[in-house]
């Protein structure tokens, strides 16, 4: 094993562990680490003596701060295509990870954020931590929630997943199992006895059991108090609608959210309430990850992605200029054309997405 390699693969008794490995990184995706995950877990469903797969991000910090975005951007600048080869294979992994046959445990210590949740929350077993701080933030990068985050969202219960989408805000353990991002909860410091025991478990049956058994209680949410005003406010038609409630709701909460929408890029929100909508509406992961290809490959040669990754990631100025400027100026044509078919460009699994 190569401790320089993106993805680390070992086996331990009959748990084939797949360690995420750029930590000063924070562990973001690759092209190539998409592919080598892939690569592991054809290798490990047809392998007999493997009863689960395990995933992990090295260092300290997190799980997965989600896809390269720097090289996105770059790619976008040079008029590229190479993120658009990476949305499609990294997509085809979410739905890989959904469908596979084995337990698939994903540990979500620490940040786990966009393609870190794609990589994570579609696998049979979720722990979470005290530590983990799980987020889709893509509407602060002129982006769109992908990895099938729409499809999470959009089923999250009454509008708590409009509001995530929106806001791109982080959860801990407890609102993410409440938003169906997680499904176990485990204390960070019980993990390793955790993985200990799942190295000595025999078949599919045994891992499960073990990671049901050990799980607790999370406790510190705060979702489930904001309900009331939180459904009422996203229930809107419109995000102009959303924002005006949430100024007017009384709720200091609900006047922050606010806020905190405002400073998005009007084009990314708009599309992204669209997406979450349609999400609801189309049949299982795979249709909406077909939706999420046709948004992110539009999304992709507008300037508010390269504009958003410039703001925060490249210059840090946290002052980006989003064209158009305002959620008024976007309008319904714009919003739909996010939405249209890609011809032979599609992602095409499972059924179509709508049109």
């Amino acid at each position: 094993m190569n401790h320089e390699d993106p993805v680390l693969l070992h086996t331990e008794g009959r748990i084939r562990h797949i360690t995420l490995n750029r930590p000063r990184a924070l562990n973001a995706l690759n092209h190539t680490m998409v592919l080598r995950m892939a690569e592991a877990l054809d290798a490990a469903e047809q392998d007999g003596s493997v009863a689960a797969v395990l995933l992990t991000g090295a260092g300290e910090r997190g799980l997965c701060a989600g896809g390269d975005i720097r090289a996105i951007r770059d790619d976008a600048l040079a008029g590229g295509g190479t993120a658009l080869e990476f949305w499609r294979d990294e997509y085809r992994l979410n739905a890989r990870i959904a469908r596979f046959p084995k337990p698939y445990v994903a540990i979500m210590d620490g940040i786990v954020m966009g393609g870190g949740v794609g990589v994570s929350a579609h696998g049979s077993l979720r722990i979470v931590t005290e530590r983990s701080r799980i987020a889709m933030p893509e509407t602060g990068i002129g982006f769109v929630p992908d990895v099938g985050g729409t499809y999470l969202l959009g089923r999250a219960p009454g509008e708590l997943g409009t509001h995530l989408a929106l806001t791109g805000a982080a959860v801990g353990a407890a609102d993410a199992l409440l938003c169906g991002l997680a499904g176990h909860f485990v204390p960070s410091r019980e993990l390793p006895a955790l993985i200990s025991a799942l190295e000595l478990r025999a078949t599919p049956e045994e891992v499960v059991e073990t990671v049901r058994s050990r799980a607790g209680t999370a406790t510190g949410g705060e979702l489930a108090a904001q309900r009331d005003w939180i459904d009422s406010c996203y229930g809107a038609a419109t995000v102009e609608e959303i924002v005006e409630r949430l100024g007017d709701c009384g709720e200091p909460a609900a006047k922050d959210a606010a806020a905190t929408i405002l400073a998005k890029s009007p084009t990314a929100l708009k599309v992204t309430l669209e997406a979450v909508r349609r999400s609801r509406r189309l049949d299982g992961l795979e249709a909406v990850l077909n939706q999420e290809y046709r948004v992110s490959s539009t999304a992709f040669t507008r300037p508010d992605l390269i504009e958003g990754v410039r703001a925060q990631i490249v210059d840090k100025d946290r002052n980006p200029r989003w064209s158009p400027a305002g959620l008024t100026e976007v309008t319904d044509a714009d919003v739909e054309r996010f939405f249209a078919p890609l011809g032979d460009g599609e992602l095409g699994l499972g059924t179509p997405a709508a049109s």
